[in-house]
């Protein structure tokens, strides 16, 4: 069976090669001690910092498509993601297209109107991901997207994800909690000290 996304001898700066596939409709989880690499295998594979190496997206290098296109396809959503305008709606150029994942994430209609100072962290974790998914990519690059969330929303998250799992999304899911890993996923990368490897549950 040919992977989905394919990394080849992935390295930069603290982050030795990496090598690993994700197949369709998978989910791997990443795990490791804080400052280990995690972030930077997920920067390095959206390819938004310098890197070396090869990386196969369905059979068709990286370099074959320039980095919006590549962005597209292999979303990334940063522990901390960022925000450019006064309210959350004009975030999303289609709010129709949103709006189920909205509400399946327990947020109001209302929230369109918010102004960008009244989300939470948690409120503003969960319309980043809205953000992520509703562009539709192949892959997605979590970085710790239920840090900040209650048990309620983490829950709600999870179920998101395992949808769109199920219906052919390929995820590489960083977090911290075990649990979590193991709810998720079936796979695990172990990250230490620059080292990506594959790891048992």
């Amino acid at each position: 069976m040919t992977a989905l996304l394919d990394v080849a001898d992935l390295r930069r700066t603290a982050l030795q090669p990496a090598c690993f596939a994700l197949q369709r409709g998978e989910c791997v989880a990443v795990h490791g001690p804080s400052g280990a690499g995690k972030t930077l295998l997920l920067r390095a594979i959206a390819d938004l910092d310098p890197n070396e190496g090869e990386i196969f997206l369905d059979g068709h290098r990286r370099e074959s498509m320039s980095g919006p296109q590549w962005r597209r396809q292999v979303g990334y959503l940063p522990a901390e993601p960022g925000w450019w305008a006064d309210t959350v709606g004009e975030h999303f150029p289609d709010w129709a297209a949103a709006r189920p994942l909205i509400e399946a994430l327990g947020l109001p209609e209302e929230a369109r109107h918010w102004p960008l100072t009244r989300p939470s962290t948690g409120e503003r974790l969960r319309l980043a991901l809205v953000r992520a998914l509703v562009v539709e990519p192949r892959v997605l690059l979590l970085d710790e997207p239920t840090a900040a969330l209650d048990r309620l929303a983490v829950a709600a998250v999870e179920t998101l994800i395992g949808s769109r799992v199920a219906a052919g999304l390929s995820v590489l899911w960083v977090t911290h909690d075990e649990a979590q890993a193991a709810r998720v996923a079936r796979r695990f990368l172990h990250v230490e000290a620059g080292s990506v490897r594959e790891a048992a549950a």
